[in-house]
């Protein structure tokens, strides 16, 4: 027989480990090539020595002379904070009661659920791995008089079922509310019920996440300010190579951004991401010449297009006219313990929703995203198709 016991057994013993393989592998091609770590966490902070240049105790002399003198190697203290990352299923009393007499029905039940959560992590953890730690969805402006859909700077980042916080245009959070329809090409959203004093300025945040979610490509990309508490203006060797305005995809602009990482910060590029429309850019170019575009695959499964044996990987949540081109050796998910249930004093996972015949159960991660070569990244924008 089917009880909370068993099911609190199975999540344990039986799901935990798969759950945890698929949210590292199978959510997002550049997190499944990330490498994920326990070192340098240092209680609830990440502290990595990053080294740059070389070491300047080097050089010709006389046969009798004196030696080089002694230069040890550059380094800089990266400091960032461990992210809470949450992940959560909840079962009703009624479906347990229901599969109680039927095991297979009960798989399906925790499959369901798990499958639901699986679904929500790619959506959400591709999308933290290229924003830049602050969980801005979109700007939302106010809807039309009577109407109910609200015009948003891009949906790229936006989906139906989204709980989203609402911060009007002086900083202050209005509501939150769930997207119930986003038109992609009208570019509105429509909510279960709209916060009211939505302005021109307002936008819209992951529910609870404002500012702390991981330390993405974005934040990597920004210019000015700090990066893992190191200032971009007193240390510009960290800074990586960018290039704007880009106007039509070919080659050599990709190649060029290719050999700078390697002359200028030794760094080889072993992927490349982009967004649909550069993806399009590149096909478009590859056909002019009449070319034939080489397929891969990936760690988890993942097939997608070559560049000289580079994977180049379209991904939904990059800016439109956008190319990463990256060195994924330089980046590490470090991580305080990977995916672990959240228990009570004595070890129960399952727990009654307060006021409701319901039980959830939280998947926890305490990590953050670090690069300790950011100057051995590009990123090419202003992407144009021919």
């Amino acid at each position: 027989m089917v009880t909370l016991s068993n099911a609190e057994n199975a999540l344990k013993s039986v799901y935990l480990g798969a759950v945890t393989e698929l949210l590292n592998t199978k959510t997002n091609p550049l997190l499944s090539k990330i490498e994920q770590t326990s070192s340098d966490v240092w209680g609830k902070e990440i502290r990595k020595a990053a080294s740059y240049g070389i070491n300047g105790g080097v050089g010709a002399g006389d046969e009798d002379g004196a030696l080089p003198s002694a230069k040890s190697t550059n380094y800089l203290q990266f400091v960032t904070t461990l992210k809470n990352l949450y992940g959560q299923i909840e079962i009703s009393d009624k479906a347990i009661r229901a599969s109680a007499d039927g095991r297979g029905a009960f798989t399906d039940l925790l499959n369901n659920e798990l499958q639901g959560l699986l679904d929500a992590s790619k959506f959400n953890l591709g999308r933290m791995l290229y924003g830049d730690g602050s969980g801005l969805l979109s700007s939302v402006k106010p809807a039309a008089s009577g109407g109910t859909a609200y015009p948003v700077g891009s949906p790229q980042n936006l989906i139906e079922g989204l709980m989203v916080d609402v911060y009007n245009n002086a900083g202050t959070k209005i509501g939150t509310a769930s997207i119930t329809y986003v038109d992609r090409d009208g570019k509105t959203v429509t909510f279960a019920s709209a916060p009211s004093g939505i302005d021109e300025g307002s936008a819209m945040y992951v529910q609870g996440s404002k500012d702390k979610e991981i330390t993405g490509l974005g934040a990597l990309f920004q210019t000015g300010g700090t990066l893992y508490g190191v200032s971009r203006d007193a240390h510009p060797c960290m800074r990586p190579y960018q290039k704007s305005n880009v106007g039509v995809l070919d080659e050599i602009v990709m190649q060029e951004a290719i050999d700078r990482l390697e002359m200028t910060a030794g760094s080889t590029v072993d992927f490349i991401a982009v967004s649909a429309d550069v993806k399009y850019a590149y096909q478009e170019y590859m056909a002019q010449y009449k070319r034939n575009i080489d397929v891969m695959e990936l760690n988890g499964g993942f097939k997608t297009l070559s560049y000289n044996g580079i994977p180049l990987v379209y991904d939904r949540f990059i800016a439109d006219g956008t190319m990463y081109l990256l060195n994924t050796k330089a980046f590490k998910l470090h991580q305080l313990c990977d995916w672990q249930y959240l228990e009570t004093e004595n070890g129960k996972i399952l727990r009654q929703t307060q006021g409701k015949p319901t039980y959830t159960a939280t998947l926890v991660k305490y990590c953050d995203l670090v690069c300790d070569r950011p100057n051995g990244q590009a990123c090419l924008s202003g992407i144009t198709r021919s």
